[in-house]
């Protein structure tokens, strides 16, 4: 397997949700591995997402924005780095409506500091690796949202045309063509994943289905856009880590791999599905959860429908998700739920 190679992995953004699953997953999987993790800490990163690995000797925390291209470029030197895996992203689509600015640089330009970076420490011509970075790679993870809305049929596959509808998809989309060239113009072994709509423990508070847990449990109105109607595919994060790995692994150069858990939710159905299971596990005194629902004012540009077709990456790499929604979405609420109730 190629990671064997692969000593020193940075991975940027690992204090976030999706990276800080990652890292200790991977760390727990490829013992000969180190883990240099690059995070702003921003309001969605948190050192405490990573505090069961916090005193591995095999994991490095280094604070610092992936636009330094000074520091990144001292990390890459430093640490010997031989794996980039780029999680570190502005993420959340209402902010990129109300500042996009920020998106622009962190998701654009940061991308091209990181690939920079890769392209001096491992190339020495165009597509001619230096001695000792014969294996290095570069993952790029990114979103399914890069291809636009769906109707109420079909799937997002790799043959997708990008149709980005917020600054937030579209800031993605042009990172992920950045990292598309220096494939083709420079030979640099790159991979892409797109996913869907990921779930499970440590996802900020922000997020739909930790807002739902969240003002369930303190008995406030849960906010759903519009009617409520919109749809996702729901996948959850571990899963999600295991589909990472294997196209960091094996996925071929200059490839895009789209993951998805085959969970299509609409968001009213998920906020039923969870009022349900905490009714169970959370009783109230008087009356139910879904009681609070309370639809708001829809969002601009809000996309109808996304839903993945995950055949190349389960038919290439043999990946498939593990968790039905009903398993996943019991772990995250119970995940949540111990959170909420020690505040």
């Amino acid at each position: 397997m190629i990671a064997d190679k692969k000593n020193h992995i940075l991975i940027t953004g690992g204090a976030g949700f999706i990276g800080s699953n990652f890292i200790p997953f991977y760390l727990d999987q490829n013992p000969e591995v180190s883990i240099i993790n690059l995070d702003k800490l921003t309001y969605a990163g948190s050192l405490e997402n990573l505090e069961e690995i916090e005193n591995s000797e095999r994991y490095f925390f280094v604070k610092g924005d992936i636009c330094d291209s000074v520091l990144v470029e001292r990390i890459f030197q430093e640490y010997r780095v031989e794996g980039v895996i780029h999680f570190a992203a502005e993420s959340h689509v209402d902010n990129s409506i109300k500042n996009p600015d920020s998106f622009i640089k962190t998701n654009i330009e940061g991308t091209f500091v990181l690939l920079e970076a890769a392209r001096r420490h491992w190339l020495s011509d165009l597509g001619l690796p230096r001695e000792g970075y014969e294996e290095a790679r570069f993952h790029h993870i990114s979103t399914d949202e890069v291809y636009g809305s769906l109707g109420d049929e079909g799937f997002f596959n790799e043959e997708t045309p990008y149709a980005p509808n917020s600054p937030y998809s579209a800031s993605k989309a042009a990172s992920d063509f950045l990292v598309r060239s220096y494939y083709h113009t420079y030979g640099l072994s790159v991979v892409t994943s797109n996913c869907s709509n990921n779930y499970g423990p440590k996802q900020h508070d922000e997020k739909l289905i930790p807002t739902i847990i969240r003002k369930a449990l303190m008995g406030e109105p849960i906010p759903i856009y519009g009617e409520g109607k919109n749809i996702r595919d729901w996948l959850f994060v571990e899963d999600h880590c295991r589909g990472i790995a294997k196209v960091f692994e094996e996925g071929k150069p200059g490839q895009t791999y789209v993951i998805g858990g085959d969970n299509e939710q609409s968001n009213l159905a998920i906020a039923q599905k969870i009022c349900m299971i905490l009714d169970e596990t959370h009783p109230k005194v008087n009356g139910k959860y879904f009681d609070q629902v309370a639809f708001v004012k829809d969002r601009p540009g809000h996309d109808w429908r996304y839903a993945i077709d995950a055949e190349k990456v389960k038919t290439e790499l043999g990946w498939g998700a593990l968790e039905s929604f009903d398993s996943g979405i019991r772990k995250t609420i119970a995940w949540y739920s111990n959170k909420y109730q020690k505040v």
